[in-house]
């Protein structure tokens, strides 16, 4: 069993040494934060994909990165001579992301603050209280006025000389992303990994990857994994489950 001790803390703020390496994380994150705090890791089920997928010296980008449960594997398995490109548009939630990459002595990761989509510009994150208990990784962009400005890129415009993954977790915008990487996932055929978690939204998006010559499969892995890093066998999230579309 792990020592799931908190090594440093600040108000809703902790770091714990977690599966992956050592983790600042929001406590008061009811998924994310909620996870690591308990099992010390976060949707395994995922992680297990990345591992099948990633070799030393690959390219991957992380759409949706948050505070990087999954980019710091992501940048151990492509190694010194690979990259991750890691966005995350939450200026807050950014600022976690590069602490645990440099906590972790990861110069192998670029991270970038800012949403991905379809078309170049800017968009809106409504203001968040860090602080009280909510979902920081379930928010969305709007077009509206109101709220913190970010940039939107697309991913056809990065310089990649290859691209072997490309993740994405936007809460709804995942269809968006692959409208604005048609060029670079039709040059390098990337595996995809992309959330599906709209019921209203999933048709177009699956058309979509059908249309680029890709076959999807379904992944619905459980939040809570019985063989945890903390060895917690309280399950906190029930039947709860990431919905993805990898292929």
């Amino acid at each position: 069993m792990q020592n799931n001790a908190v090594l440093a803390g600040e108000q809703y703020m902790r770091v714990k040494r977690c599966r992956h390496g050592l983790m600042l994380y929001n406590s008061s994150d009811i998924y994310i934060g909620r996870s690591l705090d308990l099992y010390g890791e976060y949707s395994h089920g995922e992680a297990d994909v990345f591992e099948r997928l990633l070799r030393p010296g690959m390219i991957a980008v992380d759409v949706g990165a948050n505070i990087g449960c999954q980019t710091l594997l992501m940048a151990r398995l492509v190694g010194a001579e690979g990259a991750v490109i890691a966005f995350e548009p939450q200026r807050v939630v950014y600022q976690n992301l590069c602490a645990n990459i440099s906590l972790n002595a990861l110069t192998n990761v670029y991270a970038i603050n800012s949403a991905v989509g379809a078309l170049a510009g800017s968009a809106a994150i409504a203001e968040i209280d860090y602080a009280a208990r909510g979902n920081f990784g379930g928010v969305s962009l709007s077009d509206t006025a109101n709220g913190e400005r970010v940039q939107v890129a697309v991913i056809d415009a990065l310089p990649l000389e290859n691209c072997h993954l490309i993740k994405i977790d936007v809460e709804g915008m995942e269809h968006d992303v692959l409208l604005g990487a048609v060029e670079t996932i039709a040059q390098h055929r990337p595996a995809l990994y992309i959330e599906n978690d709209r019921q209203d939204k999933s048709p177009e998006l699956i058309a979509h990857l059908l249309a680029a010559g890709y076959r999807p499969f379904w992944h619905r892995p459980p939040l809570y994994n019985p063989d945890n890093f903390f060895a917690n066998s309280e399950n906190a999230f029930a039947e709860l489950i990431s919905a993805g579309l990898p292929r």
